[in-house]
């Protein structure tokens, strides 16, 4: 388990992640979450600067009315932009952060994945079950001997 302590978000993290710009329909988002068994695909422009987070809480924000509002057609709704629902300035996090900080992190906040920022730059995502993985790969490599002994 200690071996977990000298981990680093850059060692669980999926690197250079499926993302979407800004003006990525919001039927397209649908079927990057179906093909992919994402929760959220991070928003960047032309340079993969993080403009935010499009999780499929905000798709399901997009069909939510008010008392005075006609209810819109599914796929009127389906032609926004990825911009006019996502969360903007997500939380992120950078590569070097120790990943039992990050494991707080997803506790507290009660979130599935974050995005891996360094520079402003989306360089990848982290989520539960990378860190799962993690602790999975410290603790066997904990139980393989330093030495083991060479066949006579």
């Amino acid at each position: 388990m200690y071996e977990f302590l000298k981990y680093e978000v850059r060692d669980a993290m999926t690197a250079d992640p499926i993302a979407i710009g800004p003006n990525a329909r919001l039927r397209e988002v649908e079927e990057i979450f179906e093909n992919h068994d994402f929760n959220g695909v991070p928003v960047v422009d032309d340079q993969r600067h993080l403009l935010g987070i499009l999780t499929k809480f905000d798709l399901l924000k997009a069909f939510s009315l008010d008392a005075h509002a006609l209810a819109p057609h599914y796929d009127t709704i389906m032609e926004q932009p990825a911009e006019a629902v996502m969360t903007r300035d997500p939380v992120s996090v950078e590569p070097r952060l120790p990943l039992s900080r990050l494991l707080q992190k997803l506790v507290e906040m009660r979130t599935k994945s974050l995005p891996v920022v360094e520079n402003g730059l989306l360089i990848g995502i982290v989520a539960r079950q990378d860190v799962l993985k993690a602790l999975r790969r410290a603790t066997i490599q904990h139980e393989i001997p330093l030495h083991q002994d060479s066949p006579s």
